[in-house]
């Protein structure tokens, strides 16, 4: 989903004398099922920033700049190297990057320290063989609009549209970002639930894009990949700086995302990955050896500098596995 980086390469570069695990790369294997998965030959990883399974630095280094640019953050290990690595693909090409949406498939994506993302879909061939795509979220406005959530006490305090505060350039955000809660009263005022309207209206979006993926890559296995389960239903404050009451709500707006990329993905005719399910239990609430995404603060799981409320490597390694025992029972 949406990321801000605000830190330079030259400041992400100063922290690589942190102690780390050993390489990621040896841990990083998913368990493998007894039946074996068809062969691919060129394997498309499209998608947002939980595909990418964002990070800062970690084990490996700095983000990996093989098919991306820096500031994409895109992991050395995030999902599709791990499937591809599991399957022996001799060709990946990962276009995910972090704040990528639909739009950024056919066009251009400029990135925060100068960067740019080609579009993603030119990584598609007509040879390409398997496509896996994670987008959505930032269509939505999900990830900015979940920032309006983070609380300094937990209850809410301060009826958010009273507060007196600055636009800020973020979807669905307007005079609401002081951290005081409310972001559910906010988000519904007068009856209408606008992230959910937001999730249906990107839903179009989803379906034409895996229908041009069709065009572009005919012969193509096309899964769409959806969020695994980060968000807790009961809130954890300030482990997670959000009220009871908001984290149900985004709760909520979560499983209404993933259920509109199921959707989505059977009126373009991609088959769906489901991440969610394998995943309960592993939210940002549980401790950190648990949980498969962060929510503040350095992870040790494997130890990185990660993005907030972002997969893990713990994450990339069970949305591999999600992704290769689909592969061989389908």
């Amino acid at each position: 989903m949406r990321i801000r980086i605000v830190a330079s390469v030259a400041v992400i570069a100063t922290l690589v004398g942190l102690p780390s695990t050993p390489a990621l790369a040896d841990r990083s294997e998913p368990d493998s099922a007894s039946v074996a998965a068809p062969r691919f030959d060129e394997y498309v990883a499209l998608g947002d920033s939980w595909s990418a399974d964002v990070v800062f630095l970690d084990g490996n280094g700095l983000p990996d700049t093989t098919h991306v640019p820096i500031d994409c953050a895109q992991s050395r290990v995030n999902y599709p190297k791990l499937v591809a690595n599991e399957l022996g693909i001799p060709v990946l090409r990962d276009a995910t990057c972090g704040s990528a949406t639909t739009e950024h498939f056919a066009g251009a994506q400029a990135l925060p320290l100068g960067g740019t993302n080609p579009p993603q879909y030119d990584r598609l061939t007509p040879t390409t063989d398997l496509v896996t795509v994670g987008i959505g979220g930032n269509d939505a406005g999900i990830a900015g609009a979940a920032l309006a959530c983070i609380s300094l006490l937990p209850i809410e305090t301060i009826p958010m549209d009273l507060l007196p505060l600055p636009e800020l350039p973020l979807p669905l955000i307007s005079t609401s970002t002081l951290p005081v809660g409310g972001c559910k009263s906010y988000f519904t005022a007068g009856g209408v639930d606008r992230l959910a309207v937001a999730i249906a209206e990107s839903e179009i979006k989803l379906v034409r894009a895996f229908r041009r993926i069709h065009q572009l890559s005919p012969e193509a296995r096309i899964l769409a990949v959806n969020y695994l389960a980060a968000v807790p239903q009961r809130g954890c404050w300030p482990l997670v700086p959000v009220t009871t009451k908001d984290m149900a709500y985004l709760y909520d707006t979560f499983l209404r995302l993933n259920a509109m990329v199921a959707r989505a993905a059977r009126r373009g005719g991609a088959e769906l990955v489901d991440t969610y399910t394998p995943t309960i239990g592993h939210d940002m609430c549980k401790g950190p050896r648990v949980r498969y995404a962060e929510a503040f603060g350095p992870s040790v799981n494997d130890l990185a500098i990660g993005v907030p409320a972002h997969p893990n490597s713990a994450g990339a390694r069970a949305q591999a596995r999600a992704v290769l025992a689909y592969l061989r029972t389908h």
